[in-house]
């Protein structure tokens, strides 16, 4: 059975291939000591930044993190799913909706106002349950790097 719940401080050597998997989808790294500072963000409850795990046969097979912050748009926080991933190996199994469903649960408790994501044009395997779940908002990010 699936269990999605925060991350604890045991968490971190079942977290790590997983958070190093979803950069490595991004094509992407980040030094050590920046892993080493989001994994002490996560447990620490001063921090807007949270995680939970989905649990499979007592092994963590996807991870989500979230960031919660102000808005000039309402009086209430929005969360933002940053990143979301699921272990190969667990895929078509419903990890990502619930982790996602998780999510919304755990923001509506906190009483934000909306959850929103990006996800890359071309992960169309992700696009296919995002259009699911959520409402797509024709919104384009530019950004640039400092």
């Amino acid at each position: 059975m699936l269990q999605i719940r925060p991350f604890t401080a045991d968490d971190r050597a079942a977290w790590e291939p997983l958070w190093q998997g979803y950069l490595t989808f991004y094509k992407s790294s980040v030094p050590p000591e920046v892993t080493d500072a989001t994994w002490r963000r996560f447990l620490d409850p001063a921090e807007p930044l949270q995680g939970l795990a989905a649990v499979l046969d007592d092994r963590m097979v996807g991870i989500v993190h979230t960031v919660y912050h102000r808005s000039t748009w309402t009086t209430a926080d929005y969360c933002y799913l940053q990143d979301l991933f699921t272990a190969e190996a667990a895929r078509g199994r419903g990890v990502a909706k619930a982790l996602i469903e998780a999510v919304y649960e755990q923001a509506k408790a906190a009483g934000a106002a909306r959850v929103y994501w990006l996800t890359h044009e071309t992960n169309t395997t992700a696009q296919a349950l995002y259009d699911k779940v959520a409402s797509r908002t024709g919104f384009i990010q530019y950004r640039r790097m400092l």
